[in-house]
């Protein structure tokens, strides 16, 4: 079996490594975005070889889209338009309401499982390959009945290859769970950063202060902007709501402490410790 991956960078890249090591395929073919990616991802071993889309659609038998999501609806809709019946498709994007419903009228739409592996770190690019990423991490299969048997099946063994554990869920539910338990984790990481940087212009002092606190709740701000922007925009709707709700908090936990309400206060983060529960 071939597998052809479409965009090798941390994602694509990580999962063309744990492929290998399985033996899952007999050859990785990669399509990057660029000629430096390219290059890099041959001389780091991630692929057997470089293909155009046209040769790579025609040579896979299962074609892994690993692209920013402003770009997966456009890379999807040109797979499915020249893959043969023996062919699978999936996508491993952050949002998947939108895509599913642009091409849900798609004559080849069985032949595409949609999927989100919810593992990644902050950095980017064939670089950033490792392997295991993907180990005891949850991936989300979207709508798996409205794809074949055999293509869901074959998605399934490839993730099961990767280490993860498997849910399945309605997707633009899931754009919602994406929301509140990834996207706005960015989010704050992202303004926190901004936010110091703003108001602490000595760069010296702050990595002479920061601890494992403050490096652990902005190491998401290192991640790609270009890869992050898209995902918020896609799921703006899901997002905003989000938003509010952490903005209202926010705003409820300013009022506690200016107004001296220690027990309020205390018990506001008693509560949120609950989280401990869910998190162990």
């Amino acid at each position: 079996m071939k597998v052809a991956i479409f965009g090798i960078g941390l994602i694509g890249g990580s999962t063309a490594i744990d492929l290998r090591a399985a033996n899952f395929c007999s050859e990785i073919i990669g399509v990057g975005r660029t000629q430096k990616n390219n290059e890099l991802a041959l001389h780091l071993g991630l692929v057997d070889k470089i293909a155009t889309k046209e040769e790579a659609i025609a040579q896979a038998d299962l074609i892994v889209l690993t692209v920013p999501v402003n770009n997966l609806i456009e890379e999807l809709k040109y797979v499915l338009d020249y893959i043969q019946p023996h062919q699978v498709v999936t996508d491993m994007g952050s949002t998947k309401g939108g895509i599913i419903d642009a091409i849900k009228n798609h004559p080849n739409r069985q032949q595409y499982v949609a999927s989100h592996p919810m593992a990644g770190t902050e950095n980017s690019g064939p670089s950033a390959a490792i392997p295991n990423l993907f180990n005891g991490k949850v991936c989300i299969i979207c709508d798996k009945e409205n794809s074949n048997i055999a293509a869901v099946k074959l998605v399934e063994e490839m993730y099961n290859v990767l280490g993860m554990r498997l849910k399945y869920m309605e997707a633009h539910k899931h754009d919602v769970h994406a929301a509140y338990i990834s996207h706005i984790s960015h989010i704050s990481s992202f303004v926190l950063a901004a936010t110091v940087l703003e108001k602490e212009k000595d760069e010296e002092a702050i990595l002479e202060m920061a601890g494992g606190g403050f490096e652990s709740t902005v190491r998401l701000a290192k991640s790609s902007p270009e890869m992050w922007a898209p995902i918020f925009q896609q799921n703006k709707n899901s997002l905003l709501e989000v938003m509010d709700t952490y903005i209202e908090k926010m705003y409820h936990f300013r009022n506690l402490i200016n107004k001296n309400k220690t027990e309020e206060l205390l018990a506001f983060m008693k509560e949120a410790n609950e989280i401990r529960k869910i998190l162990k």
